[in-house]
């Protein structure tokens, strides 16, 4: 199993992109392949001890800021570290990819260089939510900000067999996201995409609003991108503000203090749980190839497990398992 990283990509790369390649590979069994200037990646690997580590550099001079337009940069700029990586997977030297740089421009790296899969004709990013019975996947949870019914309807597919075939999810329930439960609540795209939904070959058990989807009724929750990625911030805004307001709070006094002495186990495992590096990334399904993106500002520990979640989808061969009447592999460019 190798694993191609742009380790250009993310706010705190390559240092901490290295870090984490150098913990995937000496504990997750697999190779890595970082992309990116050669001197610059092997200046940063030569902090760490990586004898008998199975990872390797290929070169690539080139890198895509976050602020660049993606369409255009991915275009324009074969040489840059997430289109070499892409083109790692394409010739069968990699068996996934993984970013936490530009998203837009990982979405059209991959899609430029690896296609898409029959039926799909928008890709979608599935984020993993903490819920109170483990993960569900939010999708879209950003690739696309306008969509149709029929969009959603794809997204629920390819949300329901990741759930099965790499989460281990058995029988995952389908939910789509709206402002109540009830089967006529929702703007126009989302009552036109019910009757679709319902029509899946999955268990769809109707709509959900915002509240449920951290309490685990749902193993994939589908949406736009727009309101996906609305979603995604804002439980990542609610989650600082909270231990913000606990840090605050337990200055506040020695009994309070004392207080989290005690819990101080618990409050680590309940952070863990919340905390977005635990989960790695999102990955982009309906490409014709694994594709995890990484969050941006992703730290060592997070690149490790988006490493382990690229490597987990690439094990399962989800990609081929997708193939079916609604969803079948394409060559590139079909």
């Amino acid at each position: 199993m190798r694993i191609a990283l742009d380790a250009m990509g993310g706010d705190k790369a390559p240092k901490e992109s290295v870090a984490g390649a150098v913990q995937a590979a000496r504990e997750l069994a697999v190779s890595v392949t970082l992309v990116g200037p050669r001197d610059v990646l092997t200046a940063e690997l030569a902090h760490h001890d990586v004898a008998d580590l199975p990872i390797e550099v290929v070169h690539a001079p080139d890198v895509i800021d976050m602020a660049e337009h993606p369409v255009q940069a991915v275009r324009h700029r074969p040489e840059a570290s997430m289109n070499v990586a892409v083109r790692l997977v394409k010739d069968g030297a990699a068996n996934a990819f993984v970013s936490a740089g530009n998203t837009g421009a990982t979405m059209a790296a991959a899609l430029f260089g690896l296609g898409r899969i029959r039926g799909v004709e928008r890709p979608a990013f599935a984020i993993p939510f903490p819920t109170l019975t483990g993960q569900c996947l939010v999708l879209d949870a950003g690739a696309n900000v306008d969509c149709r019914p029929e969009h959603l309807e794809v997204f629920a597919l390819l949300g329901e067999r990741y759930a099965r075939l790499v989460l281990g999810k058995p029988r995952p329930k389908v939910a789509l996201l709206s402002n109540g439960e009830e089967e006529t609540k929702g703007c126009r795209l989302v009552q036109e995409a019910y009757p679709l939904l319902k029509a899946g070959p999955y268990e769809f058990i109707g709509n959900v609003d915002g509240k449920d989807i951290t309490r685990g009724v749902a193993d994939v929750i589908v949406c736009d991108g727009f309101v996906g990625n609305v979603a995604l911030k804002s439980a990542e805004g609610v989650g600082d503000l909270t231990l913000a307001l606990l840090r605050e709070e337990i200055g506040q006094s020695w009994l309070a203090k004392v207080g989290a002495l005690f819990l101080r186990p618990t409050l680590r495992r309940v952070l863990k749980r919340l905390d977005y590096q635990e989960y790695g990334g999102a990955p982009l399904l309906g490409v014709n190839g694994v594709v995890i993106g990484a969050h941006g500002r992703s730290g060592a520990r997070a690149f490790r497990n988006a490493i382990q979640a690229a490597s987990r989808a690439a094990a399962s061969n989800s990609t081929e398992a997708f193939a079916s009447d609604k969803v079948t592999r394409v060559d590139e460019g079909n």
